[in-house]
């Protein structure tokens, strides 16, 4: 089995004042990168051991010379002493940097025992409520359309708007609602998977997930027609000017890549030289590093096999898609509000909002059509092989690739609009039916009479 030794792309290195690599927390994250750890956590923990090792620094101590107070008193410095005091989530975030650090430094012999504890009220563990967030209709065309796509709200082109790739970034978006993929999974999608290559590009398709998957938990994704359609300005207009202007850079890095010159089995396996052998790979099982150094020799230079380009014809970082993602916040949150502007949340949205609006109106859109069927034959209760088959919660775990149904069962609260419901509630409450607040005191202390005594 061919298997590749160079660290992912992302993998950090502190430098110390000399621009030497500072040990041993440069060979952890060596380690880390080894084991494929996503590049986004290694990041968060780079930041959560600078922190902790200007805190030990300030004390005169380093890594090894830590005591379990130390540790402790840095945890309580994080909340409530320092400059920016944080909330206690991302405490837990620097906790479990902390806790992979030493157990690496434990088992290289660094340190005989790890300083680090985890914190315990003695209370049985609660898990942490997921948090849903779900756009309407309106705002997701704000986002897509306004955001992303550059236009003005009733529906011209914006001249002044300096955006890259709206196209891109339009048919991401469209990808990412009507697909429900995680951002890992839609933005490393290549051309084959997609029946894309040579001109092809087919009404509706299905692409299968492996190693891109979270947990690598495999599963199936329909692409429908509308997701398919909205490529279409990006491939035709924007795509082959991005594959243009990458030729220098490709060329230059031509032995670092991955050069396909076979695809097999209608976009299911590729062939081709990488690292000076010849690989065969089957699509799906090819991680998020190596689909980035994918690219094809044509006649008219090297063809990226990756949907989604950024500059240098390489796949766009999570990084990279988080710019255009608050570069379409900024542009919404500037633009003047009127009453067609929907409302926008306090917080950006984020891609991950899009899977969660997906789940909630497909199983909203099963359940309806689930109590339609049962309307319709009339019975008190389905057969359990008809809920079996068709339940909602089930299908939507399948589309979603959630490893439980406690996770997916999570979104039925989400099934109705609870502030919808408290409005309807206290709608004859506000103001005493159109009464001043004075009419509302002078009846309170006019009561008069036994009223005035009850409680």
């Amino acid at each position: 089995m061919f298997e590749r030794r160079r660290l992912p792309a992302g993998t950090p290195i502190l430098l110390d004042d000399q621009m030497r690599p500072i040990e041993p927390v440069s060979s952890w994250f060596r380690s880390l990168g080894l084991d494929t750890r996503d590049p986004d956590t290694m990041s968060a923990y780079a930041y959560a051991v600078v922190r902790l090792l200007g805190f030990l620094a300030k004390r005169g101590l380093d890594l090894a010379s830590a005591t379990e107070t130390d540790i402790k008193e840095f945890r309580q410095w994080r909340t409530s002493a320092s400059k920016a005091p944080v909330q206690k989530t991302t405490v837990i975030k620097d906790s479990a940097a902390i806790k992979s650090l030493y157990r690496y430094l434990q088992n290289t012999g660094v340190v005989e025992a790890s300083p680090w504890r985890s914190e315990s009220d003695g209370n049985r563990r609660v898990a942490r409520d997921m948090r849903v967030r779900h756009m309407e209709l309106e705002q997701y065309l704000y986002l897509r359309d306004i955001g992303f796509g550059g236009l003005v709200p009733d529906g011209g082109l914006d001249l002044s708007f300096h955006g890259w790739r709206p196209h891109r970034n339009r048919a991401a978006c469209e990808i990412a609602l009507l697909t429900g993929m995680r951002i890992q999974e839609w933005s490393t999608l290549l051309l084959p998977e997609l029946g894309l290559l040579d001109g092809g590009r087919p009404p509706t398709t299905q692409v299968d997930l492996a190693a891109c998957a979270k947990g690598e938990y495999p599963r199936s994704v329909y692409v429908p027609r509308d997701a398919m359609e909205l490529l279409d300005p990006y491939l035709l207009l924007e795509r082959p000017q991005m594959v243009a202007a990458a030729q220098p850079t490709l060329r230059k890095k031509y032995r670092d890549l991955f050069v396909v010159d076979r695809i097999e089995a209608d976009g299911e396996r590729v062939q081709g030289l990488f690292e000076g052998q010849r690989v065969t790979w089957v699509v799906k099982a090819m991680n998020p590093e190596l689909r980035r150094l994918c690219v094809r020799e044509t006649g008219d230079g090297l063809e990226p096999l990756a949907l989604f380009l950024g500059r240098g014809g390489r796949m766009p970082t999570f990084s990279g898609w988080d710019r255009a993602r608050w570069r379409a916040w900024s542009r919404m949150k500037e633009l003047t509000a009127d009453r067609t502007t929907p409302l926008l949340p306090r917080r950006c949205w984020v891609y991950h909002d899009l899977r969660h609006t997906f789940a909630l109106r497909l199983l909203i859109f099963l359940t309806r059509e689930a109590l339609r069927d049962a309307e319709a034959q009339e019975l008190p209760m389905s057969s359990l092989l008809d809920h079996m088959l068709g339940n909602p919660l089930l299908v939507v775990q399948r589309r979603l690739g959630h490893a439980r149904p406690s996770t997916t069962y999570k979104y039925i609260r989400y099934l109705k609009d609870p502030m919808q419901e408290v409005d309807a509630a206290f709608r004859d409450w506000t103001a005493a039916g159109g009464a001043s607040y004075a009419t509302i005191a002078q009846k309170l202390m006019d009561l008069g009479g036994a009223d005035a005594s009850q409680g």
